[in-house]
Order: structure tokens, then sequence, then C-alpha cells
């Protein structure tokens, strides 16, 4: 990957994939238990021991979350003023891979602030 608003896509996406894990761990559960789904919470966790896991050590999920949060944004950030090439389709295509990346990187901040809700305040 030599382009890099595909490697900040690819950024961009791994920053959303690390916060979808703020979900599993703390949003799953509370939404199945609030939900009156005990039972298929059971069922998952037996299917998934792993989710115990993280569950009792959310604190180091968020942070590694928070920390490639903050790694995507910083880049996201400084590819914001790389230059596009100055044929109009891959111009276009490079405003799309910008948005997108944009796009992603928001998306990641909302699940990741939603996990946070989640865990930490409610």
């Amino acid at each position: 990957m030599t382009d890099p608003h595909k490697r900040n896509l690819a950024v961009a996406g791994g920053a959303l994939l690390a916060s979808s894990a703020t979900l599993v761990c703390c949003v799953l559960p509370a939404a199945l238990i609030s939900l009156g789904a005990g039972a298929a919470l059971i069922g998952l966790l037996s299917a998934i021991p792993q989710l115990v896991w993280l569950s009792q050590h959310k604190h180091w999920v968020f942070a590694v979350a928070g920390l490639v949060l903050a790694i995507s944004g910083y880049i996201t950030w400084r590819a914001r003023t790389l230059p596009c090439p100055a044929d109009p389709m891959a111009a276009h295509a490079c405003r799309r891979l910008r948005s997108a990346t944009a796009i992603l990187c928001f998306a990641a901040l909302a699940v990741f602030f939603l996990g946070v809700l989640f865990a930490y305040l409610l």
C-alpha cells in the first residue's frame, strides 16, 4: 500500500474494529440484559467464553481502543492536506477515500464513546 489515502483508510478501519471491542465487552451484555434476553447472553457466553475476559479487562480494552483511535485521528488529521493527483478520475477517487476515512474515524469515535457511556457512566 503505497498510497497514503488507502493506508489511512485501513488505519481508520482498524480504529473502528478496535472501538467495536468496547461494544462487545460492555454494551452487548447491558443491552441483552435490559431487553430481557439474559438467557441469550448466557448462551453467547458459553459459546464465546472470551467475552468474559474482555469484560474483566475492560480498562485495557478501552486503553488500546483509545490509543488506536488517537493514532488514527492523528494520521487522518495530517493527511487532510496531502495533495490529490491532477488526473480528474484519480482526484475524485482521492477525495472519496479522504471522505471515507473521515467517516470511519467519526464512526469509530462514536462507537468508542457509546462504549464509555455504557461501561463507566450508566
